[in-house]
């Protein structure tokens, strides 16, 4: 099996000191950066199999640290390690390109997991990716999932990687219902209230991207999931 490389972008020493000394005990390697600045080129210097990055660093957060990795990177996971835990901040992340947060403080245990888990997630979401159809005709819309962007009247939009994936869950289903539980499941990772609330959030934001053809609509079937109506082509 490979060594895992991960890029640690954390301000807190004692914190970045006892991540990487557990994370090398179970046969990582680990780079450390103290700042946003440094982890920013560090991670395109070493091209780490996956992010952690603190949300509150000095030079750069990560949250613009990741707007800036996403640039050009779409793929390598992120995971955001954060004091803050108001639904916004979340939602903000994830809208960025990140993959998943663990809120401070956290069990190093749990680290571990959800790192395995983003890169199982990733592998399997690039397999997934290799062999699905890409572009999509929604009403009046068409959507690209592989550049994540959706067309209109001549209007180019560029939807988040997260806005993105829900999309595409829906309009490979289209008229037909998926589960909240799936959609967290499979993107996410666990199927909290939290990450429910987050979920709700991006659907009332592809609403309103798809607010331009009446006949498009995403509707709620309570206490089950979400269902995308479109017309026959």
């Amino acid at each position: 099996m490979e060594t895992i490389k991960v890029l640690l972008a954390e301000d807190e020493n004692n914190l970045a000191m006892i991540i990487r000394d557990t994370l090398a005990a179970q046969g990582f390697s680990i780079e450390i950066a103290l700042n946003g600045d440094d982890a920013l080129h560090k991670f395109f210097a070493t091209r780490p199999d996956v992010l952690v990055a603190d949300v509150m660093m000095p030079r750069m957060d990560g949250f613009e640290l990741v707007r800036r990795i996403r640039q050009t990177d779409h793929t390598t996971p992120v995971l955001f390690l954060t004091a803050r835990s108001a639904i916004d901040d979340v939602v903000h992340g994830f809208e960025l390109g990140a993959n998943d947060y663990l809120k401070k403080p956290f069990g190093m245990q749990e680290l571990i997991i959800r790192i395995k888990a983003l890169l199982g997630r990733a592998s399997m979401q690039t397999q997934q990716n290799d062999s699905r159809k890409s572009i999509f005709k929604i009403g009046l819309y068409e959507f690209n999932a592989q550049t994540q962007q959706l067309y209109w009247a001549g209007e180019t939009m560029t939807l988040s990687h997260r806005e993105s994936e829900i999309l595409r869950r829906l309009v490979e289903n289209r008229n037909e219902v998926v589960e909240t539980q799936t959609i967290l499941l499979e993107l996410w990772g666990d199927d909290t209230f939290f990450n429910n609330r987050s979920l709700q959030v991006f659907i009332t934001k592809l609403r309103h991207r798809l607010s331009h053809d009446p006949q498009v609509r995403i509707v709620n079937v309570r206490a089950i999931g979400y269902k995308l109506i479109v017309p026959d082509n």
